[in-house]
């Protein structure tokens, strides 16, 4: 008796999990899209269907009346700490990122376009494979949550010493001082979790563009508490 309705309370959990499998692979992919090919997609969602299946069977209807309202966030977030634990932004990448920033700025100034890796190897004297490995660590980690890019290594002592209510009017004071278009770049990248693709289809801005504008609000929020 107690074995059948044990039965029947798994076959109900793995019936939930697989109802909503396919919004997992949906945000599999679409968080693919917004990173390098050097991440398989299919990691992506191994990951939120194993988080899936834990929550469905946790998952208590009497606390939470909207399964998937309950398991979105926690899915996301899996996927998330899948990325993080790949240790992209080391300190020696951080730094070289932080080089690769600057030359890339400094030759869009007189070329109007952004520089291959191998005119960033000539440029910082670096080997392409490093150069490339750090486009691509950046690249990653311009998809977490603003909290993470704030608090990386040493810079984020500063900002943790911060309040998050000031932390946001900062945020808010920074993002003031960009135009009404810039702005949206931030909201549709962050909020609406578009591609730099969609982004500069609707605005019409180059993706290299929207790429600048991202780094310059994290540079400008990070200098304006000091880090």
């Amino acid at each position: 008796m107690l074995s059948a309705y044990t039965q029947e309370v798994k076959h109900k959990e793995d019936e939930l999990a697989l109802q909503y499998l396919p919004a997992v692979k949906a945000m599999s992919f679409r968080l693919k899209e917004r990173l390098p090919s050097s991440v398989d997609y299919m990691d992506l969602s191994a990951i939120g269907t194993e988080e899936l299946i834990k929550l469905a069977r946790r998952y208590d209807e009497k606390l939470n009346d909207s399964f998937w309202g309950y398991a979105k966030k926690r899915v996301y977030g899996a996927m998330l700490d899948y990325l993080r634990s790949l240790d992209i932004v080391s300190r020696a990448s951080r730094k070289l990122i932080k080089a690769i920033d600057y030359a890339v700025e400094e030759y869009r100034l007189t070329n109007d376009e952004e520089p291959t890796d191998e005119e960033l190897a000539t440029i910082l004297d670096e080997s392409v494979e490093k150069i490339h490995d750090a486009r691509i660590a950046s690249t990653i980690y311009a998809v977490m949550p603003l909290h993470d890019q704030l608090n990386v290594g040493d810079e984020g002592a500063s900002i943790a010493m911060i309040e998050k209510e000031e932390l946001i009017n900062i945020i808010k004071t920074v993002l003031g001082a960009y135009s009404e278009r810039e702005q949206l770049i931030i909201q549709f990248y962050y909020f609406e979790e578009l591609t730099l693709k969609e982004i500069s289809e609707i605005l019409n801005i180059t993706e290299s563009r929207i790429s600048q504008i991202h780094k310059s609000v994290i540079h400008k929020i990070k200098e304006s508490v000091g880090a």
